[in-house]
């Protein structure tokens, strides 16, 4: 008997529902065939109807200042249409992961070395914002549980998803009027995909935009070198995928993403012989890191956006 009042009651509210749009009050056409009947204003912009409110109009004054970001995401589409305006057309486009790294780091260890190290590349390029950052890349096969797919917790994406994701970001980008595209990536399995991506777009725009695939910023043995003349001496390796140039250039973003705190409190805070515990110290260190990886990945920016292009591979071995 329950189940037939249900049934009946829902027949009625269809019923109803139907009429309603089938006669509205006053006549015409339903409202919701009166809308779509409605031609779309060319000036029409921010998810709504120019002509429904003056906020939705695409020379609509923004009435907040200026939000001080560089993150698409942070902002409003207000504050991405001024920004470009005033000459912000370059847009990174960067790529992390979730993976193992050992006891101490979060999963999403290149995603918090991404957060800072974009921000301090489109601050210093000047004419430049962060994509929102891909977090999900290849990091083994799903199936067999590969690489780093054996470890509980990791995500993977398939290469030609990853690529996918990678093309249909830049033409999104196109689309709004971007001059410059531009791909880094923290993580090794990021870099083929990511060159192919940008050549393939490369060939297809002929550099209207320019795409290009940034190599150099995936250098950690450079820094690392550049860091053990500028602070840091690493001992014997702990022999897990961390160290201490990743560890301080996550810090530098959340320094609970490498639990720093519990570890100072239990007497863990060494990664390769390399004692982090000092606060003030390593976030010293922290900022050398990032002001080096931004100043060498911006000047490669500079140098590919004149080529209108992805550069030839260097040819040095990197790690992480």
């Amino acid at each position: 008997m329950k189940k037939t009042v249900l049934i009946v009651g829902a027949m009625v509210l269809t019923g109803a529902f139907a009429f309603a749009q089938q006669a509205p009050a006053g006549g015409g056409a339903p409202a919701g065939q009166q809308r779509q009947q409605r031609p779309p204003d060319p000036r029409s912009m921010g998810g709504g109807d120019c002509r429904d409110n003056p906020y939705n109009c695409a020379d609509a004054a923004n009435p907040l200042p200026a939000a001080n970001t560089v993150w698409l995401e942070e902002m409003t589409w207000m504050d991405v249409r001024d920004a470009m305006k005033s000459g912000k057309t370059t847009v990174i486009v960067a790529t992390g992961g979730i993976e193992p790294n050992g006891p101490w780091l979060a999963l999403g260890k290149h995603n918090y070395v991404l957060h800072a190290n974009c921000e301090a590349i489109a601050r210093k390029l000047g004419n430049a914002l962060c994509a929102p950052i891909i977090k999900l890349v290849p990091e083994g096969d799903i199936d067999t549980k590969t690489i780093h797919m054996a470890t509980a917790g990791t995500l993977s994406m398939r290469e030609d998803t990853f690529r996918a994701v990678l093309e249909d970001t830049a033409r999104s980008l196109k689309a709004h009027g971007f001059q410059n595209v531009i791909f880094i990536g923290d993580s090794g399995g990021n870099q083929d995909g990511q060159r192919a991506v940008a050549e393939k777009l490369t060939a297809e725009w002929k550099g209207t935009p320019v795409v290009a695939h940034i190599q150099e910023y995936y250098d950690y043995a450079g820094v690392t070198k550049y860091m053990s003349e500028n602070g840091i001496k690493p001992g014997k390796s702990d022999n897990m995928h961390d160290d201490p140039v990743i560890s301080l250039n996550m810090f530098i973003d959340d320094p609970n993403s490498i639990r720093f705190d519990q570890r100072v409190k239990a007497g863990k805070a060494t990664i390769n012989g390399v004692d982090l515990s000092d606060r003030k110290k390593s976030t010293e260190l922290a900022k050398k890191i990032v002001e080096f990886r931004a100043t060498t990945t911006v000047d490669v920016i500079k140098k590919s956006i004149a080529n209108k292009g992805t550069l030839p591979r260097p040819a040095r071995p990197t790690q992480q």
